[in-house]
């Protein structure tokens, strides 16, 4: 089993993963704590259902305590126990904060 897991990430899908959590982090000192609590290897049975509560709290983002952040922190959640979404998930969690940071600066020019 673990061979067929190793197979299916790479290193470096697992490290861009890994600095993208790290990047929340910083950002967001609040959840740094948190983050690396659910990162623990032990933590599975905690993060899945974790995961599927924050994508359905994306999902349902138009109700007032929700949000659309939940949607891509419940797919890097998830990401950690899933290794095909771990290439994928990096790569879209890294094309939107690109997206973010180029959104922010074209809104402080005008």
């Amino acid at each position: 089993m673990s061979d067929l897991v190793t197979t299916m990430t790479t290193p470096h899908a697992e490290s861009r993963l890994n600095r993208q959590f790290e990047r929340i982090g910083r950002q967001v000192p609040a959840t740094a704590g948190f983050l690396r609590w659910v990162r623990r290897p032990h933590m599975h049975l905690v993060r899945i259902p974790l995961a599927v509560l924050l994508i359905l709290g994306g999902v349902f983002s138009f109700l007032p305590v929700l949000g659309l952040w939940m949607l891509p922190l419940g797919l890097l959640v998830l990401a950690i126990d899933v290794p095909p979404l771990k290439r994928p998930v990096g790569n879209a969690i890294v094309r939107l904060q690109r997206w973010l940071s180029t959104t922010r600066r074209r809104w402080r020019r005008r």
